[in-house]
């Protein structure tokens, strides 16, 4: 069986168009707002962000199979489809071609100073060797942990590393017997998530070292904000935290780091 796998590269510029005023403490005016005792990124890792400038992500994952856009495929979808999807998708995934110092001498020529990777997008699949589900990386013909082979290319080729993950998790949802959906759902069924998330965080924060930038996006993205301030506090949160504008364009400069 011919097998296509395709990796999709999109930059995006996380820089300052105007700097915001300062505050006393030499924190942007953004940190005013700040509900009282809410961890927030540091201001010295917040300027060091604005200096990097140019970032690349790499959206990739198993479904890159079908050619579909990334997990969304699966809100909607017939059970046959989605039973193809987590249990059928796996035995297949084998991208032998996988060369993530490649990735970086290309993001290095293009003048990227950071990555952010998917570790996990809303499908549920995670490309790291995690304990928390079967639906991974090390069980499928690869068999070989993604995430830490992107991390020491990262390294290796002077790039900061960083992590997107989404908190929302469709075959959470489907094991759990709720509606493969992105927003909603019971008190319960959110806080069952949010500790199967902080798990999986748990994971990615402890076993490959100090991670640079995370990209969280979903439902639940600002409480797992707060716990990656208190795992990795020189870690910087964007989305989460930051403006990340998506899918449109901001009608005038944002002030500090986007």
């Amino acid at each position: 069986m011919r097998k296509t796998y395709l990796l999709i590269f999109a930059c995006c510029l996380s820089s300052v168009l105007v700097a915001a005023p300062e505050t006393g403490d030499g924190d942007t005016a953004m940190a005013v707002n700040q509900p009282a005792g809410r961890l927030a990124n540091q201001p010295a890792r917040k300027e060091e962000f604005m200096d990097w400038g140019l970032g690349m992500f790499v959206h990739w994952s198993l479904d890159s199979q079908l050619g579909s856009v990334i997990s969304h495929s699966l809100v909607g979808a017939s059970d046959k489809y989605v039973d193809r999807f987590f249990n059928e998708l796996p035995k297949t995934f084998n991208p032998t071609r996988y060369d993530p110092d490649a990735w970086m001498e290309i993001a290095k020529i293009a003048g990227m100073k950071y990555m952010v990777f998917t570790t996990k997008h809303h499908s549920g699949f995670c490309m790291w060797n995690t304990k928390t589900t079967r639906f991974n990386i090390m069980n499928t013909p690869y068999g070989k942990d993604v995430v830490e082979a992107y991390v020491n290319a990262c390294r290796r080729h002077g790039i900061k590393v960083g992590f997107y993950f989404s908190p929302e998790d469709f075959l959470f949802l489907r094991e759990h017997g709720e509606l493969i959906r992105r927003e909603g759902g019971t008190g319960r069924e959110k806080q069952a998530l949010l500790a199967y998330d902080k798990k999986q965080l748990d994971e990615l924060f402890r076993n490959y070292g100090p991670i640079d930038v995370v990209f969280f996006d979903g439902e639940g993205k600002e409480e797992l904000a707060q716990y990656i301030h208190q795992l990795q506090p020189q870690c910087i949160v964007t989305r989460g935290e930051m403006e990340t504008p998506e899918q449109k364009l901001p009608g005038a400069p944002m002030p500090g780091p986007w």
